[in-house]
């Protein structure tokens, strides 16, 4: 049975939580986007200030064996720090029996990388390239039956279960999912999780009208789930980025060297047709920043999106694509961003991201609900200092897109189940 974090009673309690502090490192193993770790704490807070004691586990990278450049230790006096406890560190998140026993009402555990074992997602390791089905099919019979001992152990330190890393939720882990089934009546979401859900609800399920969804991208095939999911419950999708190209081309428009999907012109012009079936504004961009080559650097100038001349290629949004899809954004009252509209990596590309990011924060001023998620919408209004002034911002991009295709997260049915 599902608990709720704020009725539940932590009083001599050991919480186990699985946090995401997959937080990016520099040479100096320096953490410079600690986001992550800011976004649990309230959660944390919540189990020590209510008597009980922490063991918090994550994963850092994708270690395929125990490596010191992914461990966990690097993180500790950081954690400690936004915490306001010293955390202490277990060097092996497989052998903490007696650190976690040892923790006292006020007291927090970190534990070292779950991933330094393959056990967390799994999968097995260490298979030669040329291993026969015969041995696939062994090794992963072996690590499925170990993972059950893996995930025992990292259950038997306490006495509930938190999750509140929404960016792992889509996978069926041991710290995840599997580890839910030892807490049948003591198993709940965190505050970050329990936010993510209530985002995602928001504008699948409660969305107020008008709803426009803003989905950009390099490809169609990544997203092409998403946009059939999305289609009956919009007035407005706005397609932009690389994935636009493949649209434009189907709508009969010359691309030039533009990034596109010959074999996805089919879906494409099946969703321009579904969207008028079901009176759905389907916009992709009328004019386009091109450049000469592939570069920040490249000579570059704006034409029509339906004219791109050979020899050039579709780089970023034009004025005239902004000025339409403003318009739209701002008479909505509900707004979904996932995927930049531009090469956004390049600064000279990056303009037309960074203005859907500023009417995004105007939409939210005026009263619009609005959830960013995915790398670069993140990273577009965190750099022009909007992070504060959309509604939400998803902590898990991945996670976030396959919650909107309509699947069903792992991490999330672990808890409810």
């Amino acid at each position: 049975m599902q608990q709720h974090i704020d009725s539940y009673d932590f009083t001599g309690k050991k919480a186990i939580v699985r946090v995401d502090f997959n937080v990016p490192l520099n040479e100096n193993f320096e953490i410079t986007d600690d986001t992550r770790i800011r976004r649990a704490i309230p959660t944390l807070k919540k189990v020590l200030a209510g008597g009980g004691s922490l063991i918090i586990m994550s994963h850092l990278g994708r270690p395929k064996k125990v490596d010191a450049k992914f461990s966990l230790k690097h993180i500790v006096d950081h954690v400690s720090e936004c915490l306001g406890v010293p955390v202490q560190f277990a060097p092996d998140c497989q052998a903490a029996d007696a650190q976690a026993a040892a923790l006292k009402p006020g007291e927090a555990l970190l534990l070292e990388n779950l991933r330094f074992y393959a056990e967390e997602e799994g999968k097995p390791r260490g298979l030669a390239e040329d291993a026969t089905d015969e041995e696939k099919s062994a090794a992963k019979k072996a690590v499925k039956a170990s993972q059950k001992e893996f995930t025992k152990k990292l259950a038997s330190y306490a006495d509930c279960y938190i999750n509140d890393a929404f960016g792992t939720a889509r996978r069926a882990h041991a710290s995840t999912a599997l580890i839910a089934e030892y807490f049948p009546n003591d198993k709940m979401f965190g505050y970050l999780m329990e936010g993510e859900i209530k985002a995602i609800d928001n504008v699948l399920k409660n969305a107020k009208r008008p709803f426009t969804a803003i989905i950009g991208g390099s490809k169609v095939s990544s997203k092409l789930a998403v946009l059939e999911n999305l289609l009956p419950k919009v007035d407005n999708l706005i397609i932009g980025g690389g994935m636009g190209y493949t649209f434009i081309k189907a709508k009969g428009g010359t691309i030039g060297n533009s990034l596109h999907e010959d074999d996805l012109i089919p879906q494409a012009k099946d969703i321009m047709a579904r969207a008028k079936e079901l009176g759905v504004n389907l916009s992709v961009s009328v004019e386009t920043v091109v450049a000469k080559e592939f570069s920040n650097d490249a000579e570059h100038k704006t034409v029509p999106s339906m004219e791109i001349p050979e020899g050039w290629e579709g780089m970023d949004a034009g004025k005239a694509s902004l000025d339409v899809w403003k318009k739209i954004i701002l008479d909505s009252k509900t707004i979904l961003w996932n995927g930049p509209v531009g090469v956004f990596e390049m600064d000279t590309f990056a303009k037309g991201t960074l203005q859907i990011a500023e009417y995004l924060a105007e939409a939210t001023a005026n009263g619009a609900y609005t959830l960013v998620g995915g790398g670069d919408s993140v990273a577009a209004v965190t750099k022009m200092g909007y992070a504060g002034k959309v509604s939400y911002v998803s902590t898990g991009g991945g996670a976030m897109l396959e919650a909107i295709e309509g699947k069903d997260l792992p991490g999330i049915a672990a808890i409810r189940g």
